[in-house]
């Protein structure tokens, strides 16, 4: 395939969105009368969404815009079966996807791919997106194609990379809290055809939200710089060379919990309580990234190298018993330095028989001190893979594809003498039917693997591995005026993650195994045009986990795995309109999320909770402002709850502690395109 052909195919706008699907070709589409054709790279080509047989939600770079995505956190709010919490530093987040969880100082459960290159560690995952080209969701383990940690699924960002066209933005905005933000991006030719550039940026600042009332002040403060800087370099028709520097400074509150009593039952965290802590609790966040990709041309196929380094450094220190009272603090100071390599040849596409082959390699030097509880780990590992994966049309509608991939990582904390080695095969085989030209089912059967590791204390907590049993549709109605997806699923965890504190222990947290989890559920999507102006999308996610075994704590079997959400539900409208010279789209996106157990003993449970957002913007040529709002009816839940009687061994009296979720907040922004 031609390079330049291949950037043309590589550049296709995506046209989904939030929570399901959405048509984003700008504020207003005049005379659009069906739904926009749609691309993706979840395989690892350029396909169709509906010609993929995978449980994806995609959103373009005008569906960013459109639904005012700035950070991770945006977007996993409108995507069914994934949530994201914000954590106990200023980078750390818990996702959970499809059941799956996330832990304090684990492995994430979807591995996040970067402009082609994995980031491996929730601390690399907490980032604001300034002019993205498109992100894709996917669920299900994608082990196969995407190695270790993508058990749960995948998600894929790709930034805006340099062009023949000279052009940018600048934005900016302001927002309650006393929060400001300005963002921009500019590129174009060096040397026409040869030689592109893109510069972007990206500053974010607020005072916060959410006030400690015993301090009077807030404690969600937050400061961001992010500087991205892009080079390609078109040698020739058939050899390219794509380089990326990025910078991202990040500052804010750390340890934004405290205690919960009252209410007199054994059940308290539906009881809101605001931080009062005697210690504001701060973080910092320093991370650098650099990206090489190469692409060679041949009439066999397309060899591909991608490189990756990335250095991180990040320290917090807060209050470690969440009152007013004491000043026991907890801290802790990472560095880490991940460095990959990635080599594979991909066959091209308009053949019968297609397939893609390569190898990976990551070496991660991870150093965690704490001086407060006075441990020092030091983990070195190793990791290497092998995939293979092809896809062959039995017939005109039937085609079988199949994957498979080995990874071996090899880990050691260096500080305790400490080596362990975690391996597994990881295959996928799916059977696609085409119904129609518009209407297609498929069954796949897919794994997943997590690696273990090693706790504070030199203890191993076992690798996680997960079968996934899954059927799915994708259907296209009315002349492309309605979209329909569904899947099914059933995913057997053996060594399923979890994570307890146990203050008798080196580090106090803990990471260990429940031994068997049944997961089950599904997801259904829809985009609709009713009208020439009016759209409707939405999507509901169902998540029904079930502990089968669980050594030590039988009286937790039958119980419900914790950390996920049993459901979501997403639902929206946008209305595009026309007022004098100004086009506008009115955009409201509602999202529910079902029962979450914190603990597996499912005492301490947040309720379902509902989050609206609305959106007004107006567009005159290249100008365009928003006014927005978030959480509009001002929901209070907790983001993150650790659970007094779950808590082993503690330091005298206990008590349930928690930290809120983000309050009600609006703001305007002002963009223009040139």
């Amino acid at each position: 395939m031609n390079l330049q052909r291949k950037t043309v195919i590589d550049g296709i706008t995506l046209a989904l969105a939030s929570g399901g699907l959405l048509v984003a070709s700008g504020v207003r589409a005049e005379g659009q009368t069906m739904l926009e054709e749609v691309s993706v790279t979840a395989e690892k080509r350029v396909e169709k969404l509906q010609d993929v047989p995978v449980s994806v939600t995609a959103f373009s770079a005008g569906t960013i815009v459109e639904a005012g995505i700035e950070d991770t956190q945006d977007f996993i709010n409108l995507t069914p079966n994934v949530t994201l919490e914000d954590a106990y530093t200023v980078s750390a987040t818990h996702m959970a996807i499809r059941g799956v969880g996330q832990l304090n100082n684990a492995d994430p459960p979807a591995v996040t791919i970067v402009d082609g290159v994995p980031q491996n560690d929730q601390k690399q995952f907490q980032q604001e997106l300034f002019d993205i080209e498109r992100i894709e969701v996917l669920r299900g383990p994608q082990g196969s194609a995407y190695g270790r940690n993508a058990i749960g699924g995948a998600i894929n960002i790709v930034t805006k990379g340099p062009t023949n066209e000279q052009e940018g933005y600048v934005k900016t905005g302001i927002f309650n809290g006393n929060g400001k933000t300005v963002s921009g991006a500019f590129g174009g030719p060096l040397i026409e055809n040869t030689l592109l550039y893109r510069l972007a940026g990206s500053y974010k600042k607020t005072d916060g939200l959410i006030d400690n009332t015993f301090l009077g002040t807030p404690v969600d403060f937050y400061e961001s710089t992010d500087l991205r800087a892009q080079l390609k370099w078109l040698a020739t028709d058939n050899f390219s060379l794509d380089l990326r520097y990025e910078t991202s400074d990040l500052d804010g509150g750390a340890v934004p919990g405290t205690n919960v009593t009252g209410g007199g039952t054994t059940e308290h965290s539906n009881i809101f309580i605001n931080p009062a802590t005697n210690t504001l609790g701060e973080g910092e966040r320093d991370m650098d990234s650099f990206t090489m990709k190469a692409d060679a041309d041949f009439n066999a196929g397309t060899l591909t190298y991608i490189l990756g380094y990335t250095d991180l450094e990040e320290d917090y220190v807060g209050d470690g018993d969440w009152s007013s009272t004491a000043s026991v603090l907890q801290d802790q100071d990472l560095n880490m330095e991940i460095l990959s390599h990635e080599l594979r040849w991909t066959s091209p596409d308009d053949q019968p028989f297609r397939w893609i082959a390569g190898g990976f390699h990551q070496q991660t030097d991870r150093t965690i001190v704490s001086i407060y509880q006075n441990y020092v780990s030091d983990n070195d590992n190793t990791a290497w893979a092998v995939f293979g994966q092809a896809e062959y049309d039995l017939t005109d509608r039937l085609e079988l594809s199949g994957s498979l991939r080995h990874d071996r990582d090899e880990r050691k904390q260096t500080s305790a003498g400490l080596e362990e080695t975690f391996d597994a095969w990881q295959p996928k085989a799916t059977l696609t039917y085409e119904l129609t030209d518009d209407n297609l089912v498929y069954a796949t059967y897919g794994t997943g693997f997590r690696s273990g590791g090693f706790n504070a204390d030199g203890t191993i907590f076992r690798d996680e591995t997960l079968e996934n049993y899954e059927i799915g549709s994708k259907n296209t109605f009315f002349n492309h005026r309605l979209i329909l997806n569904a899947a099914a699923y059933f995913a057997q965890s053996d060594d399923f993650q979890t994570f307890y504190l146990d203050f008798s222990r080196t580090g106090v947290q803990v990471l260990d195994n429940i031994d068997e989890v049944d997961i089950m559920g599904g997801e259904l999507e829809f985009q609709g045009l009713v009208t020439d102006d009016l759209q409707v999308f939405g999507g509901i996610g169902i998540t029904d986990t079930e502990i089968k075994k669980f050594e030590g704590f039988s009286q937790h079997v039958g119980r419900h795995a914790p950390n996920s959400h049993r459901y979501t539900l997403n639902l929206g409208a946008q209305y595009e309109f026309s007022v004098g010279t100004m086009d506008g789209a009115l955009r409201f996106d509602m999202e529910r999320r079902g029962t979450k157990y914190w603990y597996p003993d499912n005492i301490e449970h947040q309720k379902p909770i509902n989050l609206l957002n609305a959106r007004l913007t107006l567009q005159q040529g290249d100008f365009q402002m928003s006014f927005w709002g978030k959480n509009l009816g001002d929901e209070r839940y907790y983001v993150e709850y650790f659970d007094g009687g779950n808590v082993l061994n503690p330091p005298g009296t206990f008590e349930d502690s928690g930290a809120l979720g983000q309050p009600r907040s609006f703001g305007v922004d002002v963009r223009y395109d040139f």
